[in-house]
């Protein structure tokens, strides 16, 4: 149950929330949980939105990176939100049933590449940081560019799992 009320309408805003929350809707199709929380604060609201729009459709990671390393991110933080709301996009960008499984307990049985991602995911997010070796290797793999748009996917799925997690709404 949620510690706040979720904002689910358009009248349960003001005159700036309710721009905001339209063009939330008009850029995902309506207000997913993570936005029914945020716009308490709409002009942040809209800030993570287009954030979010850059993490999931201007990033250089492929998509089956992104959609693994997101919900690898989610799993490291126990948000079935963002867990089960990139299932699909998982799947469709080519993350195997298979490679899912094996996220969900625990990792074993991923090839090297999706290994190495997720090892990252889960050392970031385990300990705040990540040893030379895993940086290394995530860096060999995606390059500095590369790296810097992984950090920053797993910074905000992250956010969206702290703040949904906080106002249990996860």
């Amino acid at each position: 149950m949620s510690r706040i009320p979720l904002i689910t309408a358009r009248d349960e805003l003001d005159t700036d929330g309710r721009v905001v929350f339209d063009r939330i809707v008009e850029s995902r199709g309506a207000i997913l949980r993570p936005f029914e929380v945020l716009l308490h604060a709409p002009a942040m609201a809209d800030k993570v939105a287009e954030l979010g729009h850059v993490v999931r459709f201007e990033s250089r990671l492929s998509d089956a990176d992104r959609e693994l390393v997101t919900l690898a991110t989610g799993h490291a933080h126990g948000c079935d939100f963002v867990w089960q709301s990139h299932l699909e996009a998982a799947q469709a960008a080519g993350v195997t049933p298979d490679t899912i499984a094996a996220l969900g307990s625990g990792g074993s049985g991923l090839g090297i590449r999706e290994a190495i991602l997720v090892s990252f995911v889960n050392e970031l997010c385990d300990v705040n940081a990540v040893s030379e070796e895993r940086f290394r290797a995530a860096l060999d793999l995606l390059g500095t560019s590369g790296m810097v748009e992984l950090v920053l996917t797993i910074g905000y799925y992250t956010m969206l799992g702290y703040t949904m997690s906080a106002c249990g709404a996860c």
